[in-house]
């Protein structure tokens, strides 16, 4: 009894980690026990929430990589740029990536270089107190532009017009993120038909 509440008292925010059970020397048999049992139970891989918590999809989808980040029309939600709710979620990983994010239907997956990764990463605090890593405004804004074929018009002309008047925009920032993106000349000239 001694370990599984051990393994009950170690969730943080509504989730739990084999890491973490390994982390406090708790054997993983415990975890076994504890979901036989019913009292919590395993939502994806190495990850277990409390029997009838609710499940939060961005902390559980961003637990299969440690690479995941939120990025294009999902970071804009999250930043108030738009206002529709995520179903399918826009992730970006490094080029070469080969993970079970591939695999889940409701995750559109972006591919960036290994060194353009964490550009811009921001730890984000969900309404739960879960963190979850996404884009910066300003590196959404240039993901939103680089990939204006793969985003639907309307909520990329929404986003670039709220940006364009926005007093938590960062322009310097923006064109920095731009030129080592390479896509100076894109951006310059989104902005330009707004000026």
């Amino acid at each position: 009894m001694e370990y599984e509440n051990k393994i009950l008292n170690l969730f943080k925010n509504g989730y739990l980690t084999t890491k973490n059970v390994n982390y406090n020397n708790i054997p993983r048999f415990y975890l076994t026990k504890l979901i036989k049992e019913n009292k919590i139970e395993r939502v994806s891989r190495g990850v277990y929430i409390k029997k009838n918590d609710l499940i939060d999809e961005f902390v559980i989808l961003q637990s299969k990589s440690k690479n995941a980040i939120y990025s294009n029309t999902t970071a804009l939600y999250l930043h108030g740029f738009s206002n529709r709710i995520p179903i399918i979620y826009d992730i970006t990983v490094n080029s070469g990536y080969n993970g079970s994010l591939q695999k889940e239907k409701k995750v559109n997956l972006f591919y960036t270089k290994r060194e353009l990764l964490e550009l811009g990463v921001t730890n984000y605090k969900l309404d739960s107190g879960n963190i979850i890593r996404v884009y910066d405004l300003d590196k959404t804004i240039c993901d939103i532009i680089k990939n204006k074929k793969k985003i639907d018009a309307e909520i990329f002309n929404k986003a670039i017009r709220e940006y364009f008047y926005s007093k938590n925009k960062n322009t310097l920032k923006l064109y920095e993120y731009a030129k080592k993106m390479n896509i100076y000349n894109k951006v310059r000239d989104t902005f330009e038909v707004l000026g």
